[in-house]
């Protein structure tokens, strides 16, 4: 993969070690509800069909775990987290992509979202995590289910997930469209849209 080398147990440039985790978020914690929750995978899929999974199933699919860190572009990172939950990978097996696509559009509650280039999506670290330590998330966190890319920066992995888009070609997200990077690699600390070079995304 490109980009800038990842190197586990370091921080990346400019983010300083954190002992516990800070709640940050934009706007109020959603309400769970189980008998309302849908995990929708749609867009450019391989057989042109969506697929949906409720809260029941989706907590049937093969559970993964890895170890990875976790970078806040506020500048706080931790380090050697235990993550459990649904690799990106194993979704995109059950519900695969058309051979065209680039980048996929992450949805949240609220109508919140990330786009990410599918290399980073389908990073081996990379999971649609519903536990932390062993422990489910709490609602500050994420649950039922957030994103988790640990080589990019954690507003690229929302919380609160409920859905991906696969795309053809790339679109900026909620933040990306508020002068935060299109990629958000915290190794190549790219934080901000002004520092955006050529090719790194639309034009905003």
């Amino acid at each position: 993969m490109g980009g800038y080398e990842r190197r586990e147990g370091e921080l990346p440039p400019g983010q300083r070690l954190q002992r516990g985790w800070p709640v940050t978020h934009y706007g109020p914690v959603p309400r769970f509800k189980p008998d309302r929750w849908e995990f929708r995978v749609f867009g450019a899929t391989a057989d042109g069909d969506k697929t949906c999974w409720n809260h029941a199933e989706f907590c049937a699919l093969p559970y993964d775990t890895v170890v990875a860190d976790f970078h806040c572009v506020t500048k706080f990172s931790m380090l050697g987290i235990e993550w459990g939950g649904v690799a990106t990978s194993t979704m995109v097996k059950l519900a695969p992509p058309a051979d065209d696509v680039t980048h996929v559009m992450v949805w949240a509650e609220y109508g919140f979202s990330s786009n990410l280039r599918i290399e980073d999506f389908l990073d081996d670290q990379s999971i649609f995590a519903t536990h932390k330590g062993g422990q489910p998330l709490t609602a500050e966190h994420g649950f039922p289910v957030r994103l988790i890319v640990p080589r990019l920066y954690a507003w690229k992995g929302p919380k609160w997930v409920r859905g991906v888009e696969y795309m053809t070609a790339d679109r900026r997200g909620f933040w990306e469209e508020r002068g935060y990077h299109n990629i958000g690699d915290a190794w190549g600390e790219q934080r901000y849209s002004y520092q955006e070079e050529p090719g790194d995304g639309p034009e905003i």
